[in-house]
Protein backbone atom coordinates (compact mmCIF):
# COMPACT_ATOMS: atom_id res chain seq x y z
CA UNK A 1 0.00 0.00 0.00
CA UNK A 2 2.77 2.40 0.99
CA UNK A 3 4.62 1.51 -2.20
CA UNK A 4 1.59 2.46 -4.30
CA UNK A 5 1.21 5.78 -2.45
CA UNK A 6 4.88 6.61 -3.01
CA UNK A 7 4.62 5.61 -6.65
CA UNK A 8 1.51 7.78 -7.11
CA UNK A 9 3.24 10.75 -5.48
CA UNK A 10 6.26 10.25 -7.72
CA UNK A 11 4.08 10.15 -10.83
CA UNK A 12 2.21 13.27 -9.65
CA UNK A 13 5.49 15.07 -9.00
CA UNK A 14 6.87 14.21 -12.44
CA UNK A 15 3.60 15.43 -13.95
CA UNK A 16 3.88 18.75 -12.09
CA UNK A 17 7.50 19.13 -13.26
CA UNK A 18 6.48 18.54 -16.88
CA UNK A 19 3.59 21.04 -16.57
CA UNK A 20 5.86 23.65 -14.96
CA UNK A 21 8.57 23.26 -17.61
CA UNK A 22 5.96 23.50 -20.35
CA UNK A 23 4.62 26.70 -18.75
CA UNK A 24 8.14 28.16 -18.61
CA UNK A 25 8.72 27.46 -22.30
CA UNK A 26 5.32 28.88 -23.31
CA UNK A 27 5.94 32.06 -21.31
CA UNK A 28 8.55 33.04 -23.94
CA UNK A 29 11.00 34.58 -21.49
CA UNK A 30 14.51 35.60 -22.54
CA UNK A 31 16.29 32.32 -23.49
CA UNK A 32 18.71 32.59 -20.54
CA UNK A 33 15.83 33.02 -18.10
CA UNK A 34 13.95 30.08 -19.61
CA UNK A 35 17.00 27.81 -19.34
CA UNK A 36 17.58 28.92 -15.73
CA UNK A 37 14.06 27.99 -14.68
CA UNK A 38 14.12 24.68 -16.53
CA UNK A 39 17.36 23.74 -14.77
CA UNK A 40 16.00 24.74 -11.35
CA UNK A 41 12.69 22.90 -11.77
CA UNK A 42 14.29 19.75 -13.16
CA UNK A 43 17.32 19.50 -10.88
CA UNK A 44 16.12 20.75 -7.47
CA UNK A 45 13.46 18.36 -6.14
CA UNK A 46 10.34 20.00 -4.67
CA UNK A 47 12.16 23.27 -3.90
CA UNK A 48 12.54 23.99 -7.62
CA UNK A 49 8.78 23.79 -8.13
CA UNK A 50 8.18 25.95 -5.05
CA UNK A 51 10.61 28.60 -6.27
CA UNK A 52 8.91 28.67 -9.66
CA UNK A 53 5.48 28.97 -8.02
CA UNK A 54 6.69 31.94 -5.95
CA UNK A 55 9.03 33.76 -8.33
CA UNK A 56 8.71 32.44 -11.85
CA UNK A 57 5.12 32.61 -13.01
CA UNK A 58 4.52 35.10 -15.78
CA UNK A 59 1.20 36.64 -14.77
CA UNK A 60 1.99 40.06 -16.10
CA UNK A 61 -0.71 40.34 -18.71
CA UNK A 62 -3.10 37.46 -18.28
CA UNK A 63 -3.92 37.65 -14.57
CA UNK A 64 -2.06 39.90 -12.18
CA UNK A 65 -2.31 43.18 -14.02
CA UNK A 66 -5.50 42.56 -15.98
CA UNK A 67 -7.60 43.90 -13.09
CA UNK A 68 -5.30 46.71 -12.03
CA UNK A 69 -3.57 47.80 -15.20
CA UNK A 70 -3.65 51.49 -15.98
CA UNK A 71 -6.53 52.65 -18.16
CA UNK A 72 -4.86 54.25 -21.17
CA UNK A 73 -7.66 56.77 -21.46
CA UNK A 74 -6.90 57.92 -17.92
CA UNK A 75 -3.22 58.07 -18.81
CA UNK A 76 -4.05 60.27 -21.79
CA UNK A 77 -6.31 62.48 -19.68
CA UNK A 78 -3.40 63.24 -17.38
CA UNK A 79 -0.98 63.62 -20.26
CA UNK A 80 -2.97 66.54 -21.67
CA UNK A 81 -1.25 68.70 -19.06
CA UNK A 82 2.19 67.71 -20.29
CA UNK A 83 1.80 67.01 -23.99
CA UNK A 84 2.31 70.65 -24.88
CA UNK A 85 5.39 71.10 -22.75
CA UNK A 86 7.84 69.41 -25.08
CA UNK A 87 10.07 71.07 -27.62
CA UNK A 88 10.24 69.99 -31.24
CA UNK A 89 13.74 71.50 -31.56
CA UNK A 90 15.53 68.42 -30.28
CA UNK A 91 19.10 67.33 -31.12
CA UNK A 92 19.32 65.66 -34.53
CA UNK A 93 21.59 62.89 -33.18
CA UNK A 94 19.02 61.85 -30.58
CA UNK A 95 15.76 62.48 -32.41
CA UNK A 96 15.05 58.78 -33.02
CA UNK A 97 15.70 57.78 -29.40
CA UNK A 98 13.55 60.64 -28.10
CA UNK A 99 10.78 59.79 -30.54
CA UNK A 100 10.89 56.10 -29.58
CA UNK A 101 10.61 56.83 -25.84
CA UNK A 102 7.78 59.29 -26.43
CA UNK A 103 5.76 56.91 -28.61
CA UNK A 104 6.26 53.71 -26.61
CA UNK A 105 6.85 54.99 -23.06
CA UNK A 106 4.76 58.18 -22.73
CA UNK A 107 8.13 59.86 -22.10
CA UNK A 108 7.53 63.41 -23.30
CA UNK A 109 10.62 65.56 -23.97
CA UNK A 110 10.78 68.49 -21.51
CA UNK A 111 12.95 71.56 -21.92
CA UNK A 112 14.31 74.25 -19.62
CA UNK A 113 15.29 72.07 -16.67
CA UNK A 114 17.78 72.80 -13.92
CA UNK A 115 19.32 69.51 -12.73
CA UNK A 116 21.33 69.19 -9.53
CA UNK A 117 23.30 66.00 -8.78
CA UNK A 118 23.78 64.28 -5.40
CA UNK A 119 26.29 61.50 -4.81
CA UNK A 120 26.17 61.71 -1.01
CA UNK A 121 23.06 60.55 0.82
CA UNK A 122 23.41 63.24 3.47
CA UNK A 123 23.22 65.98 0.83
CA UNK A 124 20.19 64.40 -0.87
CA UNK A 125 18.22 63.86 2.34
CA UNK A 126 19.05 67.34 3.64
CA UNK A 127 18.02 69.01 0.39
CA UNK A 128 14.79 67.01 0.16
CA UNK A 129 13.86 67.83 3.77
CA UNK A 130 14.37 71.55 3.11
CA UNK A 131 11.99 71.43 0.16
CA UNK A 132 9.47 69.33 2.10
CA UNK A 133 9.52 72.05 4.74
CA UNK A 134 8.66 74.64 2.07
CA UNK A 135 5.85 72.65 0.43
CA UNK A 136 2.49 74.42 0.21
CA UNK A 137 0.19 72.23 -1.93
CA UNK A 138 1.27 68.58 -2.21
CA UNK A 139 4.07 66.07 -1.69
CA UNK A 140 4.20 62.81 -3.63
CA UNK A 141 6.75 60.13 -2.67
CA UNK A 142 7.42 56.65 -4.05
CA UNK A 143 10.23 54.50 -2.62
CA UNK A 144 11.27 50.87 -2.76
CA UNK A 145 12.85 50.90 0.71
CA UNK A 146 11.91 52.98 3.75
CA UNK A 147 13.54 51.97 7.01
CA UNK A 148 12.36 52.71 10.53
CA UNK A 149 15.73 54.23 11.40
CA UNK A 150 17.00 57.80 11.97
CA UNK A 151 16.78 58.70 8.25
CA UNK A 152 13.38 57.10 7.73
CA UNK A 153 12.12 58.80 10.89
CA UNK A 154 13.38 62.22 9.74
CA UNK A 155 11.38 61.94 6.52
CA UNK A 156 8.44 60.36 8.38
CA UNK A 157 8.25 63.31 10.80
CA UNK A 158 8.78 65.94 8.09
CA UNK A 159 5.88 64.53 6.08
CA UNK A 160 3.61 64.50 9.14
CA UNK A 161 4.53 68.13 9.83
CA UNK A 162 3.67 69.01 6.23
CA UNK A 163 0.32 67.22 6.46
CA UNK A 164 -0.36 69.11 9.70
CA UNK A 165 -0.06 72.44 7.95
CA UNK A 166 -2.49 71.42 5.20
CA UNK A 167 -0.20 69.97 2.54
CA UNK A 168 -1.65 66.94 0.71
CA UNK A 169 0.81 64.08 1.14
CA UNK A 170 0.64 60.80 -0.80
CA UNK A 171 3.15 58.04 -0.16
CA UNK A 172 3.72 54.73 -2.01
CA UNK A 173 6.07 52.12 -0.56
CA UNK A 174 6.93 48.68 -1.86
CA UNK A 175 5.64 45.94 0.41
CA UNK A 176 8.58 43.60 -0.15
CA UNK A 177 11.18 46.35 0.12
CA UNK A 178 9.63 47.37 3.47
CA UNK A 179 8.99 43.91 4.93
CA UNK A 180 11.03 44.74 8.04
CA UNK A 181 9.24 48.03 8.75
CA UNK A 182 6.63 47.78 11.56
CA UNK A 183 3.09 48.60 10.45
CA UNK A 184 2.94 51.23 13.21
CA UNK A 185 5.45 53.33 11.24
CA UNK A 186 2.91 53.81 8.45
CA UNK A 187 -0.12 53.96 10.76
CA UNK A 188 1.39 57.02 12.43
CA UNK A 189 1.62 58.68 9.02
CA UNK A 190 -1.99 57.77 8.23
CA UNK A 191 -3.20 59.20 11.56
CA UNK A 192 -1.44 62.46 10.66
CA UNK A 193 -3.52 62.69 7.47
CA UNK A 194 -1.04 61.17 4.99
CA UNK A 195 -2.43 58.83 2.35
CA UNK A 196 -0.19 55.75 2.44
CA UNK A 197 -0.43 52.91 -0.08
CA UNK A 198 1.51 49.64 -0.13
CA UNK A 199 2.51 48.51 -3.62
CA UNK A 200 1.29 44.95 -4.36
CA UNK A 201 1.02 43.75 -0.74
CA UNK A 202 2.40 40.25 -0.30
CA UNK A 203 0.56 37.76 1.87
CA UNK A 204 1.57 34.14 2.01
CA UNK A 205 -1.53 32.81 0.29
CA UNK A 206 -0.95 35.18 -2.63
CA UNK A 207 2.84 35.11 -2.62
CA UNK A 208 3.30 33.79 -6.15
CA UNK A 209 1.06 36.45 -7.63
CA UNK A 210 2.84 39.46 -6.19
CA UNK A 211 6.42 38.86 -5.12
CA UNK A 212 8.06 38.98 -8.53
CA UNK A 213 6.96 42.41 -9.77
CA UNK A 214 8.19 45.07 -7.39
CA UNK A 215 8.17 48.87 -7.40
CA UNK A 216 11.88 49.72 -7.42
CA UNK A 217 11.40 53.46 -8.03
CA UNK A 218 12.76 56.24 -5.82
CA UNK A 219 11.03 59.49 -6.76
CA UNK A 220 9.59 62.60 -5.13
CA UNK A 221 7.42 65.44 -6.45
CA UNK A 222 6.86 68.59 -4.37
CA UNK A 223 4.20 71.11 -5.43
CA UNK A 224 4.62 69.97 -9.04
CA UNK A 225 7.74 72.14 -9.27
CA UNK A 226 10.52 70.16 -7.55
CA UNK A 227 11.27 66.53 -8.40
CA UNK A 228 13.81 63.93 -7.33
CA UNK A 229 14.73 60.64 -9.02
CA UNK A 230 17.68 58.29 -8.70
CA UNK A 231 19.08 55.36 -6.79
CA UNK A 232 18.80 56.39 -3.11
CA UNK A 233 16.24 54.95 -0.72
CA UNK A 234 15.23 56.29 2.69
CA UNK A 235 17.60 54.44 5.01
CA UNK A 236 20.57 55.24 7.21
CA UNK A 237 23.03 53.17 5.18
CA UNK A 238 22.62 55.62 2.28
CA UNK A 239 23.85 58.42 4.55
CA UNK A 240 26.34 56.95 7.01
CA UNK A 241 29.12 54.43 6.21
CA UNK A 242 28.28 50.89 7.30
CA UNK A 243 31.19 49.14 9.05
CA UNK A 244 33.48 51.80 7.64
CA UNK A 245 32.39 51.10 4.06
CA UNK A 246 31.36 54.08 1.94
CA UNK A 247 28.04 54.14 0.06
CA UNK A 248 28.36 55.81 -3.35
CA UNK A 249 25.12 56.62 -5.18
CA UNK A 250 23.55 59.08 -7.61
CA UNK A 251 20.29 61.01 -7.28
CA UNK A 252 19.14 64.19 -9.02
CA UNK A 253 16.85 67.11 -8.26
CA UNK A 254 14.90 68.47 -11.21
CA UNK A 255 13.39 71.97 -11.37
CA UNK A 256 11.48 72.82 -14.53
CA UNK A 257 9.03 71.20 -16.90
CA UNK A 258 10.63 67.76 -16.44
CA UNK A 259 8.84 67.51 -13.08
CA UNK A 260 5.64 66.97 -15.10
CA UNK A 261 7.09 63.64 -16.24
CA UNK A 262 7.72 62.53 -12.65
CA UNK A 263 4.25 63.71 -11.67
CA UNK A 264 2.64 61.77 -14.48
CA UNK A 265 4.55 58.66 -13.46
CA UNK A 266 3.58 58.97 -9.80
CA UNK A 267 -0.09 59.71 -10.45
CA UNK A 268 -0.30 56.81 -12.89
CA UNK A 269 1.01 54.50 -10.19
CA UNK A 270 -1.24 56.13 -7.59
CA UNK A 271 -4.30 55.37 -9.73
CA UNK A 272 -3.03 51.85 -10.22
CA UNK A 273 -2.51 51.15 -6.51
CA UNK A 274 -5.29 53.20 -4.88
CA UNK A 275 -7.86 53.43 -7.73
CA UNK A 276 -8.02 57.19 -7.12
CA UNK A 277 -7.69 59.35 -10.22
CA UNK A 278 -5.83 62.60 -9.53
CA UNK A 279 -5.58 64.83 -12.59
CA UNK A 280 -6.42 68.36 -11.48
CA UNK A 281 -4.48 71.19 -13.17
CA UNK A 282 -3.03 72.22 -9.78
CA UNK A 283 -0.77 69.16 -9.93
CA UNK A 284 0.79 70.48 -13.16
CA UNK A 285 1.41 74.15 -12.27
CA UNK A 286 2.78 76.57 -14.90
CA UNK A 287 6.52 76.30 -15.29
CA UNK A 288 8.51 79.53 -15.28
CA UNK A 289 11.69 78.03 -16.74
CA UNK A 290 12.71 79.34 -20.15
CA UNK A 291 12.97 76.88 -23.02
CA UNK A 292 16.14 78.70 -24.07
CA UNK A 293 18.04 77.55 -20.98
CA UNK A 294 18.42 74.39 -18.98
CA UNK A 295 18.60 70.79 -20.13
CA UNK A 296 16.29 68.70 -22.28
CA UNK A 297 15.13 65.49 -20.60
CA UNK A 298 12.61 62.66 -20.62
CA UNK A 299 11.30 60.67 -17.65
CA UNK A 300 11.46 57.06 -18.76
CA UNK A 301 9.77 54.21 -16.93
CA UNK A 302 9.98 50.43 -16.94
CA UNK A 303 6.85 48.36 -16.26
CA UNK A 304 6.61 44.55 -16.51
CA UNK A 305 3.29 44.51 -18.36
CA UNK A 306 4.43 46.74 -21.21
CA UNK A 307 4.22 45.38 -24.74
CA UNK A 308 7.87 46.33 -25.23
CA UNK A 309 10.80 46.48 -22.77
CA UNK A 310 11.17 50.16 -23.64
CA UNK A 311 13.84 51.03 -21.08
CA UNK A 312 16.11 48.20 -22.22
CA UNK A 313 15.49 49.09 -25.86
CA UNK A 314 16.27 52.73 -25.10
CA UNK A 315 19.58 51.75 -23.52
CA UNK A 316 20.46 49.62 -26.53
CA UNK A 317 19.59 52.47 -28.89
CA UNK A 318 21.69 54.96 -26.93
CA UNK A 319 24.68 52.59 -26.88
CA UNK A 320 24.38 51.95 -30.62
CA UNK A 321 24.41 55.75 -31.15
CA UNK A 322 27.77 56.07 -29.36
CA UNK A 323 30.69 57.38 -31.38
CA UNK A 324 33.36 58.05 -28.72
CA UNK A 325 32.57 56.56 -25.31
CA UNK A 326 30.06 54.78 -23.10
CA UNK A 327 30.45 55.04 -19.32
CA UNK A 328 28.34 52.80 -17.08
CA UNK A 329 27.91 52.61 -13.31
CA UNK A 330 25.68 49.85 -11.96
CA UNK A 331 25.74 47.87 -8.70
CA UNK A 332 24.34 44.74 -10.36
CA UNK A 333 25.55 43.73 -13.79
CA UNK A 334 23.49 40.83 -15.13
CA UNK A 335 22.51 42.20 -18.54
CA UNK A 336 20.09 40.74 -21.02
CA UNK A 337 21.51 39.31 -24.21
CA UNK A 338 20.46 42.45 -26.10
CA UNK A 339 22.50 44.67 -23.77
CA UNK A 340 25.47 42.32 -23.88
CA UNK A 341 25.55 42.45 -27.67
CA UNK A 342 25.05 46.25 -27.73
CA UNK A 343 28.03 46.79 -25.42
CA UNK A 344 30.18 44.28 -27.28
CA UNK A 345 29.32 45.84 -30.64
CA UNK A 346 30.20 49.31 -29.36
CA UNK A 347 33.54 48.21 -27.88
CA UNK A 348 34.49 46.17 -30.94
CA UNK A 349 33.68 49.18 -33.15
CA UNK A 350 36.30 51.32 -31.44
CA UNK A 351 34.03 53.04 -28.91
CA UNK A 352 35.61 53.34 -25.47
CA UNK A 353 33.28 51.40 -23.15
CA UNK A 354 34.01 51.61 -19.43
CA UNK A 355 32.03 49.63 -16.86
CA UNK A 356 32.14 50.31 -13.10
CA UNK A 357 30.66 47.90 -10.55
CA UNK A 358 31.25 47.44 -6.81
CA UNK A 359 33.98 45.04 -5.74
CA UNK A 360 31.43 43.41 -3.41
CA UNK A 361 27.80 44.16 -4.35
CA UNK A 362 26.53 42.25 -1.32
CA UNK A 363 26.24 38.56 -0.68
CA UNK A 364 27.81 35.51 -2.28
CA UNK A 365 25.32 35.18 -5.13
CA UNK A 366 25.32 38.83 -6.23
CA UNK A 367 29.12 39.00 -6.30
CA UNK A 368 29.42 35.87 -8.42
CA UNK A 369 26.48 36.85 -10.63
CA UNK A 370 28.24 40.11 -11.49
CA UNK A 371 31.55 38.40 -12.12
CA UNK A 372 30.01 35.76 -14.36
CA UNK A 373 29.54 38.44 -17.05
CA UNK A 374 33.00 40.02 -16.79
CA UNK A 375 34.49 37.74 -19.41
CA UNK A 376 31.90 38.73 -22.03
CA UNK A 377 32.87 42.37 -21.59
CA UNK A 378 36.65 41.98 -21.34
CA UNK A 379 36.91 39.79 -24.45
CA UNK A 380 35.15 42.50 -26.48
CA UNK A 381 37.50 45.23 -25.22
CA UNK A 382 35.34 46.77 -22.48
CA UNK A 383 37.34 48.42 -19.69
CA UNK A 384 36.19 46.99 -16.35
CA UNK A 385 36.59 48.72 -12.97
CA UNK A 386 35.57 47.53 -9.50
CA UNK A 387 34.84 50.15 -6.82
CA UNK A 388 36.85 49.43 -3.65
CA UNK A 389 35.79 51.81 -0.80
CA UNK A 390 32.35 50.21 -0.34
CA UNK A 391 29.02 49.87 -2.12
CA UNK A 392 28.77 51.61 -5.48
CA UNK A 393 24.97 51.82 -5.87
CA UNK A 394 24.80 54.44 -8.66
CA UNK A 395 22.83 53.62 -11.81
CA UNK A 396 24.17 55.84 -14.58
CA UNK A 397 24.96 55.63 -18.29
CA UNK A 398 26.82 58.38 -20.16
CA UNK A 399 27.08 58.25 -23.95
CA UNK A 400 29.49 60.65 -25.68
CA UNK A 401 28.76 64.30 -24.82
CA UNK A 402 25.04 63.98 -25.55
CA UNK A 403 23.21 61.51 -23.34
CA UNK A 404 22.99 60.62 -19.64
CA UNK A 405 20.60 58.23 -17.89
CA UNK A 406 20.23 58.47 -14.10
CA UNK A 407 17.57 56.61 -12.17
CA UNK A 408 16.62 53.49 -10.25
CA UNK A 409 17.28 50.83 -12.92
CA UNK A 410 20.18 48.42 -12.56
CA UNK A 411 21.67 46.86 -15.66
CA UNK A 412 20.16 43.45 -14.97
CA UNK A 413 17.30 41.20 -16.05
CA UNK A 414 15.00 42.24 -13.23
CA UNK A 415 15.20 46.00 -13.81
CA UNK A 416 14.84 45.61 -17.56
CA UNK A 417 11.95 43.13 -17.52
CA UNK A 418 10.30 42.57 -14.14
CA UNK A 419 10.32 45.67 -11.93
CA UNK A 420 8.86 49.17 -12.01
CA UNK A 421 11.69 51.66 -12.59
CA UNK A 422 12.10 55.38 -13.23
CA UNK A 423 15.01 57.08 -15.00
CA UNK A 424 15.78 60.51 -16.40
CA UNK A 425 17.17 60.54 -19.95
CA UNK A 426 19.09 63.82 -20.18
CA UNK A 427 20.34 65.33 -23.45
CA UNK A 428 22.82 68.13 -22.75
CA UNK A 429 26.52 68.51 -23.52
CA UNK A 430 27.42 70.43 -20.36
CA UNK A 431 25.63 67.99 -18.09
CA UNK A 432 27.23 65.03 -19.87
CA UNK A 433 30.69 66.42 -19.25
CA UNK A 434 29.83 67.01 -15.59
CA UNK A 435 28.78 63.37 -15.17
CA UNK A 436 31.82 62.15 -17.10
CA UNK A 437 33.98 64.01 -14.60
CA UNK A 438 32.14 62.41 -11.67
CA UNK A 439 32.67 59.00 -13.25
CA UNK A 440 36.40 59.64 -13.68
CA UNK A 441 36.67 60.86 -10.06
CA UNK A 442 35.01 57.66 -8.80
CA UNK A 443 37.32 55.63 -11.06
CA UNK A 444 40.28 56.79 -8.95
CA UNK A 445 38.92 54.57 -6.16
CA UNK A 446 38.62 51.55 -8.43
CA UNK A 447 40.75 48.59 -9.42
CA UNK A 448 40.94 47.83 -13.13
CA UNK A 449 40.52 44.20 -14.15
CA UNK A 450 42.31 43.20 -17.34
CA UNK A 451 41.62 40.22 -19.56
CA UNK A 452 44.92 38.47 -18.84
CA UNK A 453 44.33 38.57 -15.08
CA UNK A 454 40.77 37.39 -15.55
CA UNK A 455 41.86 34.44 -17.66
CA UNK A 456 44.38 33.39 -15.01
CA UNK A 457 41.65 32.68 -12.44
CA UNK A 458 41.65 29.29 -10.79
CA UNK A 459 39.49 26.49 -12.16
CA UNK A 460 37.39 26.66 -8.98
CA UNK A 461 36.52 30.33 -9.52
CA UNK A 462 35.65 29.67 -13.16
CA UNK A 463 33.35 26.79 -12.25
CA UNK A 464 31.54 28.80 -9.56
CA UNK A 465 31.01 31.76 -11.92
CA UNK A 466 29.75 29.52 -14.71
CA UNK A 467 27.38 27.71 -12.35
CA UNK A 468 25.98 30.89 -10.80
CA UNK A 469 25.49 32.47 -14.22
CA UNK A 470 22.87 29.84 -15.05
CA UNK A 471 20.67 31.30 -12.31
CA UNK A 472 21.57 35.00 -12.73
CA UNK A 473 18.39 35.86 -14.71
CA UNK A 474 16.42 34.95 -11.57
CA UNK A 475 18.11 37.52 -9.31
Amino acid sequence: MILWILLSLAVLYVLLVVIAITAVVLDNHQPAETIAWVVVIASVPVLGLLLYFIFGQDLRRERLFSKKSLDLLTHKMMSRYVSQKGNSNIPKEDIHLIRFMKMHNYAFPFVGNDVHVFTEGEDFIGDMLRHIGRATHHIHMEFYIVEDDPVGRLVHDALMDAAGRGVKVRFIYDDVGCWNVPRSFFREMEKAGIEVVSFLPVRFHRLAHHINYRNHRKLVVIDGKIGYVGGMNLALRYVRPVQGKKWYDTHIRIEGSGVYGLQLLFLSNWFWTSREMVNAPAYYPPCSASSNSGVLLQIVSSVPFSNWPALMMGYCKAIHNARKRVLIQTPYFMPTQSLIESLQTAAMSGVQVQLMVPEKPGGFWMTWCNQSYFGDMLKAGVELYTYLPGMMHAKMIVVDDRFVSIGSANMDFRSMLDTFEACAFIYDEGFCRQMQQRFFEARKDCKRIDLQTWRSRSLRRRLIASFVRIFSPMF
